[in-house]
């Protein structure tokens, strides 16, 4: 990702002198407690650490919580707690006010990246129009699980596209590397004032559920439209010209005008990269990962890292994440889903595509995961589209293996080790709808991502026990990690070859994730916002 620059200063700037502060008192407390301890004792523990009396304390925050499950035989929870005897609040970036545009800016896109910049445009005060190719999430939610049950596949409306973005169908996870932790409270905290638990606030690990996320987006919706906005859903745009002071956005229903264009596609927008090649926009190819879903029972995963405290309430069903080096390149587990379910996530006819989520109370029988190896042009050639053409092939060649009718193909591992056809489960069954055919995966991947994951089990067996089971259950292809290409822009957001549009999010390379996207869709809106107050 692309260092941000001055329009970062910029944000801070804003984001610190709008956010309510800690006024120097509030002390930072780590405490390891037993799984029994209940979070009402917090306070009083870390008020006998600082020597404060509890009836002292005026103001006590959960910052973070997490599992130390170094020893399985005495694992701990980790509390990090603000406490202070005065009143304060934690930290959080406040939409500024902006100024006034010649034109309402335009958002492309209503998944995290262009929900947050058109909520933090609304907040303030610049009326956007989002313009959003799917359908609005409560319809999109009804075409998605009538795919799942073998109805047509609806190119426009899907698991990719549509209100909510493919993040809306993968978990609501909302951990990230990214620094800037103003912007992530405030996602955290919308998501919370829309309908988001409220331990995302502190968990280590944040998670909505896909159940939830549509009372969530539909809450950020109704917002943005309650502060004037406008949000034009089955509108896929079409061209984008370049005109004397803007750009002219040509949908599927009207032509609009605009000075700032916020390109927030979605990382499987592929006819638009076309469209947007065509007209001269600068690009690039970067690299990105492809590989498989990899099952495992959720009881199965919880018990080799929990060991006897693997039913134990304060816990949940375990997670991982993991890396292994092979001679044949880097494998990496991406986007685990506790007690989830595979899901089917094609956006195109005649291919197959695999993702993975839960619901919120992530009781599923199963653990998923894809197991992921990074691919470059080294693998499928220097062409600019050819990382596009790469994905689109292993999607086109799961759907053949899979029976030409969305179902997906899988493989046992014991088999896919050894180089056999798989005729029966074990104890894995599949979660994976509309259903699933016996087929030989291995010979459907390139060979140095097949080989990588064939080397990688045994590593992961020995950090996991059981995960290299015979029976764990492969499903594929996982093919849209991240984008394929990136749409090229400067230090202020805007575009090198428009200054009037801004690349966004994962869609256009920057991005990995819900809440990356949605802190980037944040830096956008602020960065627009301080055009608007120098004009």
């Amino acid at each position: 990702m692309r260092k941000r620059g001055k329009n970062v200063k910029f944000h801070h700037r804003v984001a610190k002198r709008a956010a309510v502060r800690y006024n120097g008192n509030m002390q930072t407390v780590q405490l390891t407690v037993g799984l029994d301890t209940p979070q009402t004792q917090l306070k009083e523990l870390a008020a006998q650490k600082l020597g404060i009396r509890p009836g002292a304390v005026r103001t006590f925050v959960l910052l973070r919580r997490s599992v130390d499950a170094r020893h399985r035989d005495a694992l701990k929870l980790v509390y990090s707690v603000g406490i202070s005897t005065e009143v304060e609040s934690v930290p959080c970036f406040q939409p500024p006010q902006a100024g006034a545009l010649p034109h309402r800016p335009i958002v492309v896109g209503f998944g995290p990246g262009g929900m947050l910049c058109a909520l933090v445009l609304a907040e303030a005060g610049l009326r956007p129009i989002v313009l959003e190719r799917g359908d609005r999430v409560e319809n999109r939610s009804r075409l998605v699980n009538s795919f799942w049950q073998g109805a047509p596949l609806d190119p426009e409306c899907n698991v990719q596209f549509g209100e909510g973005g493919a993040g809306a169908f993968s978990d609501g996870k909302l951990n990230t590397g990214t620094g800037d932790k103003l912007s992530q409270r405030y996602v955290l905290e919308t998501f919370v004032r829309y309908g988001a638990p409220e331990a995302i606030l502190y968990d280590s690990k944040p998670h909505v559920g896909t159940d939830r996320l549509v009372q969530v987006v539909r809450g950020i919706r109704e917002r943005i439209l309650s502060l004037g906005g406008e949000i034009h859903f089955r509108e896929g745009v079409q061209d984008v010209l370049p005109v004397a002071d803007g750009v002219e956005v040509r949908t599927s229903c009207a032509t609009y005008h605009t000075a700032h264009l916020v390109l927030a596609i979605g990382h499987s927008a592929r006819d638009t990269y076309q469209m947007l090649s065509h007209r001269g926009f600068a690009m690039e190819a970067k690299p990105f990962s492809v590989g498989v879903r990899c099952e495992h029972r959720q009881k199965a995963v919880s018990r080799a890292l929990y060991g006897a405290f693997a039913d134990h309430p304060a816990l949940g069903p375990a997670d991982y994440k993991l890396v292994q080096h092979t001679p044949f390149g880097g494998v990496y587990s991406f986007c685990m889903c506790p007690g989830g379910v595979v899901v089917a996530s094609s956006s195109e006819p005649g291919t197959v595509v695999t993702n993975g989520m839960s619901y919120s109370a992530r009781d599923g029988v199963n653990a998923n995961a894809a197991l992921l190896v990074g691919v470059g042009p080294e693998d499928y050639g220097s062409d600019l589209f050819d990382g596009v053409r790469f994905q689109l092939q292993l999607e086109q060649k799961a759907f053949a293996l899979g029976g030409e009718d969305y179902n997906a193909p899988c493989q046992c591992l014991g088999d896919f080790l050894a180089g056999h056809p798989t005729h029966a489960f074990g104890s894995v069954l599949p979660t994976y709808q509309p259903g699933v055919q016996f087929a030989r995966l291995d010979e459907g991947l390139p060979t140095n991502v097949r080989d990588a994951l064939r080397a990688a089990f045994a590593g992961f067996g020995r950090k996991i026990k059981g995960f290299d089971a015979p029976d764990t259950l492969l499903t594929g292809y996982e093919t849209r990690s991240s984008s394929p290409l990136r749409i090229l822009r400067n230090e202020q957001y805007r575009s090198l070859t428009s200054p009037h549009v801004y690349p966004c999010g994962e869609g256009c390379g920057y991005a990995g994730g819900i809440m990356s996207a949605a802190t980037d869709g944040i830096h956008v809106a602020c960065q627009i916002i301080q055009e608007s107050t120098a004009q």
